[in-house]
């Protein structure tokens, strides 16, 4: 079940994020810390953050992975 919802979760969201990406075609430009990005449209700056979410969780996660003891 666990591997079916590790497949299916990045699987849909990859999907809304395709829907939403057709419906706001109109490209806007991010501004952050007084740094403005190239104009893109909405749906890959979504699919950006996304990805840069899930690639910080990964890399979080394996830094604090509970290492298993061995036994005395």
């Amino acid at each position: 079940m666990v591997k079916f919802l590790v497949a299916a979760i990045p699987a849909l969201l990859g999907i809304a994020i395709a829907i939403f990406s057709v419906q706001n075609a109109t490209p806007v430009a991010v501004t952050f810390l007084s740094v403005t990005t190239v104009r893109l449209p909405v749906g890959i700056w979504v699919a950006i953050a996304l990805g840069v979410g899930m690639l910080g969780t990964a890399i979080l996660l394996g830094l604090f992975k509970k290492r298993k003891s061995k036994p005395l």
